[in-house]
């Protein structure tokens, strides 16, 4: 979602950890790239909410925070660059976990390349990210993502797939390289408004992949303009391995 969109992001979404790895809870940010791309000079915000409704009290590993009724609350910051490349930083990372305390986490930068596309039709890209957290969130501080993007549009439908390369940069904890794939499709039921489904699959380690024995959710969504703002609004469900089993999400796109 950008400022210059006020259409609803749907589709399918989830997170992947290898079979031997514990559930991993909620991300900073669920959502499926798309097309979205600043224009030079262009400064966007979205901030990302979720909160886990129902799931598995358990942290994923000692000294993490659990996931449960923990609110994740992650300003996205964008620049338009021009030749098809946006910049952008996850700042601060943050969270209200079930205690009550409001703590900064981390922060993230990321930059996104789009090639030449039309309002309509295919498009395709890629996503790259780099960041640090604090251990409450992940053994390993330094941690990087590499997204493939693609999808295809018209009038009524929205398609899109990304396929994430998620791999540890730096920590004790070091493990090989695991593959997601999250989904999208959506239909627009009014002008600026799309209802879909949006799904993020684990498929484990990038030499090994498979879909059994690996965390899953599944959201229904709805994007829609209030003002302007734009909302992109969902409720979903984590199985298979997932931590998680009701989950709430938020990703809204502030004027500026």
């Amino acid at each position: 979602m950008r400022n210059s969109r006020a259409a609803l992001v749907v589709v399918c979404g989830g997170a992947s950890l290898t079979l031997v790895s514990p559930a991993h809870a909620a991300d900073e940010e669920i959502q499926v790239y798309m097309d979205e791309l600043n224009a030079p000079g262009q400064i966007g915000l979205d901030v990302h909410i979720n909160d886990v409704l129902e799931g598995d009290r358990t942290p994923d590993f000692p000294g993490a925070e659990s996931s449960l009724h923990r609110w994740r609350i992650t300003p996205e910051w964008s620049l338009g660059v021009g030749g098809g490349f946006e910049l952008g930083a996850y700042l601060p990372l943050t969270t209200v976990a079930n205690d009550g305390v409001f703590r900064v986490e981390g922060a993230k930068a990321r930059i996104k390349w789009l090639a030449p596309h039309g309002d309509t039709g295919f498009y395709w890209g890629a996503n790259l990210e780099v960041g640090r957290v604090a251990r409450r969130l992940d053994r390993n501080p330094w941690n990087g993502e590499l997204k493939f993007i693609a999808g295809w549009r018209n009038e009524r439908w929205t398609l899109a797939a990304n396929a994430n390369l998620d791999f540890v940069v730096s920590g004790p904890a070091h493990s090989p390289a695991t593959v997601q794939l999250a989904t999208k499709i959506g239909y627009a039921v009014a002008p600026h408004v799309i209802v879909g489904v949006e799904s993020y699959n684990g498929m484990g380690e990038f030499s090994a992949l498979g879909f059994r024995h690996q965390e899953h959710a599944t959201f229904l969504t709805a994007d829609f303009p209030l003002g302007k703002w734009d909302f992109n609004a969902g409720i979903g469900k984590g199985y298979g391995t997932s931590a998680d089993s009701s989950i709430l999400k938020f990703v809204v796109s502030v004027p500026i």
